[in-house]
């Protein structure tokens, strides 16, 4: 018997696995579109001081600032200002910015004419091309605003 089980330990024995394996080759190809972003600059009025009298021209006291808003731009209504007393100290800022209109009538395409706009030009193929050829992968550059990617990637996976 200790023979037979000595014989047992040395006849080989079966393994079993799987094995998959894959390749896979690509090229993307890209073109930037045009774009713009625009952002809308807001109206804003901000006042402050001491020792000093206001007015509108009309009222006495009057801090003046923004009204009713037509296409997104507030009415204004400035104000002077003089020394309460003569010889005292005194001190006064007032500070204004008017808003960007919003234009009612743009067609596609068009950019409302915004204080702060960002514009990029469209890619231009140019020359831009790529293949896939038995796995050799071929890019050519094309102009400005293109993008040519080339991809090969293998993978071996025992289980």
């Amino acid at each position: 018997m200790k023979k037979f089980l000595t014989l047992l330990l040395f006849l080989p024995s079966a393994a079993f696995a799987d094995i998959t394996s894959s390749i896979t080759s690509s090229v993307k190809l890209e073109v930037a579109a045009p774009g713009t972003t625009a952002d809308r600059i807001g109206n804003s009025y901000s006042i402050s001081g001491t020792g000093v009298n206001t007015t509108d021209g009309t009222t006495a006291g009057s801090l003046g600032g923004l009204g009713a808003a037509t296409n997104g731009v507030n009415a204004y209504t400035p104000i002077t200002a003089s020394q309460l007393t003569d010889g005292e100290s005194y001190t006064f800022t007032v500070s204004h910015t008017t808003g960007d209109t919003i234009s009612t009538s743009l067609t596609t395409g068009e950019v409302s004419p915004f204080g702060d706009l960002t514009s990029t030009s469209g890619g231009t193929a140019g020359s831009l091309a790529g293949t896939v050829d038995n796995h050799v992968l071929t890019v050519t550059a094309g102009g400005s605003g293109t993008t040519a990617t080339g991809q090969y990637v293998t993978s071996v996976t025992v289980d």
